[in-house]
């Protein structure tokens, strides 16, 4: 079969960020107005007072500090806290294919291609804008590429699977070059007046090009050697929003039609399956870890990924060898690893290894094991 490659990766970041201070100051001012709105129910313990939150706390129990979204007004507004974005005509290009396009632009230019040399689109995220047509074909028309597309979920791990997807395809033939595209607008599915995770997100959208090696003229490329894929059902993470959601009115706008997750579960159990899964990755790729000079990793906590590199490593890992982008961009769920992967990778050397991996709902775990050519 074909050896498949990263011959390039794009990224789009909204022009809003949210700092902190910002996100705290709007969240306390509505606990705030709920407390004292409730402040006789909450006297008689019918109700529970809400507690505020602070940019310590945030950073501690995170690492994030700030997180880029596509639109900040309706978020920083206490009465609402849910972005504005407003709803576009069905003959208009959709929002979420839009931030695709420009993202694909981008990793099509570090792979010297053009939307001619693209068989495949795979648009592959947390929540998709709707529910039909698929984003992908859409994208694809906006681009101009022949061939076909599909849309995937696997939550955080999107990407990772979509990559091991597009590897198929071209070590198969079926494509020459795919388009991996993760359009993560997650501040539309997080709940900002939830204490312990109205912080945890951010939007953003990568986009990967996997190609055929044997044809590859990409000044930026990483060939593919080894993938590993593994999912175990939890309820740790989850969003029951959908459209059986109408079918009972009693669950209308309730809590768990948002994000939700219980923390500190999901790091118990997450933490060792990546890194055994990391592990597995590179010892199938016939490496050993001393080997691999970096680890693009899900960028969900940084208490997390210190962890599993020192799991994977024995020791901490230096910033150089997992580095982080979600104190500036937050969590954006697929994206995250694949933002990583393309701010820092032009410094590696030739030869050199690393490993993409991302983690998630479902559970979900996606590894990727490369080698700068």
């Amino acid at each position: 079969m074909k050896q498949a490659v990263i011959s390039g990766t794009g990224l789009f970041t909204p022009p809003n960020s949210i700092s902190n201070d910002e996100l705290v100051a709007c969240f306390n001012t509505y606990v705030e107005q709920y407390n004292a709105e409730h402040a006789d129910a909450i006297a008689a313990g019918t109700v529970t007072a809400l507690e505020p939150s602070s940019s310590a706390f945030i950073e501690k129990a995170s690492g994030i500090k700030s997180r880029h979204v596509m639109e900040k007004e309706g978020i920083l507004d206490p009465k609402r806290m849910v972005p504005r974005i407003p709803e576009r005509a069905d003959d208009e290009l959709s929002l979420q294919a839009e931030i695709c396009v420009k993202a694909a632009q981008q990793a099509l230019d570090r792979a010297g291609r053009s939307p001619a040399d693209i068989d495949m689109v795979l648009v592959a995220c947390s929540n998709m804008q709707r529910a039909y047509p698929a984003m992908a074909v859409e994208v694809q028309q906006a681009l101009g590429i022949e061939g076909y597309g599909f849309d995937m979920n696997v939550a955080c791990s999107s990407a990772t699977f979509g990559i091991q997807t597009a590897v198929a395809a071209v070590q198969t033939g079926q494509a020459r070059a795919v388009l991996v595209l993760n359009p993560e607008i997650t501040s539309g599915h997080l709940n900002w007046r939830d204490r312990d995770s109205h912080f945890i997100f951010g939007d953003a959208c990568t986009a990967i090009v996997i190609e055929a090696a044997e044809g590859a003229v990409s000044k930026h490329q990483f060939l593919i050697l080894d993938t590993k894929l593994k999912t175990s059902f939890s309820n740790n993470i989850r969003n029951n929003y959908g459209f059986m959601n109408r079918f009972d009115e009693s669950g209308v706008g309730k809590p768990d039609k948002l994000f939700r997750q219980q923390g500190r579960k999901v790091f118990k159990d997450v933490c060792p399956m990546a890194a055994e899964m990391i592990k597995n990755s590179i010892a199938s790729a016939g490496l050993e870890v001393e080997q691999v000079s970096r680890y693009w990793l899900h960028q969900a906590n940084l208490n997390m990924n210190q962890l599993i590199a020192r799991l994977i490593l024995g020791r901490d890992a230096e910033p150089s060898e997992a580095p982080v982008i979600l104190d500036s961009y937050a969590n954006t769920s697929s994206a995250g690893s694949i933002i990583a992967f393309h701010k820092y990778q032009d410094d590696l050397p030739q030869g050199a290894y690393g490993v993409i991996c991302s983690f998630g709902a479902g559970y979900s775990i996606g590894s990727v094991v490369v080698q700068k050519r």
